[in-house]
């Protein structure tokens, strides 16, 4: 019998990660003999966890923050995403001993956004709060996707201005991105949350949930708590709201698929990610 395989997710903090529940379920569901556990890796140490990654034989790993550009950087090989993003958060040991850098965010976002509410991103004008890693990631998925329009808010005007041209280098044709104001938010179809504003105990919000109106759809990237005080502000007043669970699970549902070639359950995956 073939020995059992180990997979991990590598970050800083990343002891309460939903990760390994969601991959051990899908590892159970599938029938794969694979363990997925969690190591603290703080910034810096990237490259380190890579080579370690490699000489131990994982069977794959996903990264969280810091880490997301020191592993692009340290793998192989990287998909084009990851050259863009200048971010990987799946790494995919080959059969010739190379790592590729993949990054699965972006579809992930795209295909939770139409899990959640059946919205095809063709032809949206959208708002998108944040200029991070996760701002960058979706204005690639939503872009590539056919998004009409992406406007992207931030404090940081060169943030803004990076993420913006990533949507436009994803759609290929035309200028999609454009550095936007939170006058966009009333104006769009689709607004999105990706900067931490309401992660854990913070009960501020990204904007005034007052712009937005009934007819619009939001999506809050945070995931803890389920619910953020903006949620449920928007839902309250008619809005439909979304949390950013479905991302989390249909970006490693695309990682599981890289790393065994299997399609993933996705259903345990999702409840796996909700009851963790």
């Amino acid at each position: 019998m073939p020995a059992r395989r180990v997979a991990a997710v590598i970050g800083d903090p990343v002891r309460h990660s939903r990760s390994p529940a969601v991959h051990n379920a899908a590892f159970a569901s599938a029938g794969i003999d694979w363990v997925f556990t969690a190591f603290e890796v703080p910034a810096g140490k990237g490259a380190e966890a890579l080579e370690a990654m490699r000489v131990l034989g994982l069977a794959g790993m996903s990264v969280t923050m810091p880490l997301k550009a020191e592993a692009a950087a340290a793998a192989d090989t990287a998909d084009a995403e990851v050259e863009i993003l200048a971010a990987a958060n799946c790494i995919v040991p080959l059969a010739d001993g190379r790592l590729r850098a993949a990054n699965t965010d972006a579809s992930g976002f795209v295909a939770g956004l139409q899990a959640d509410t059946g919205l095809s991103p063709e032809g949206l004008r959208v708002a998108l709060m944040g200029g991070g890693g996760a701002a960058r990631a979706v204005a690639w998925g939503l872009a590539a996707a056919g998004a009409a329009d992406v406007a992207v808010i931030n404090r940081t005007g060169a943030k803004a201005e990076a993420a913006a041209s990533i949507a436009d280098a994803a759609s290929g044709s035309g200028r999609r991105g454009r550095v936007g104001s939170m006058e966009d938010i009333a104006a769009a179809d689709l607004v999105v949350n990706a900067t931490s504003i309401g992660m854990g105990s913070d009960a501020s919000m990204p904007c005034d949930p007052t712009v937005l109106r009934p007819g619009q759809v939001a999506v809050d990237l945070v995931y803890e708590p389920i619910e953020t005080a903006w949620l449920a502000a928007l839902r309250e007043q008619g809005v439909e709201a979304h949390n950013g669970l479905s991302m989390l699970v249909h970006q490693a549902a695309a990682a599981f698929e890289l790393w065994t070639g299997t399609e993933a359950p996705v259903e345990a995956m999702r409840r796996a990610a909700t009851g963790a």
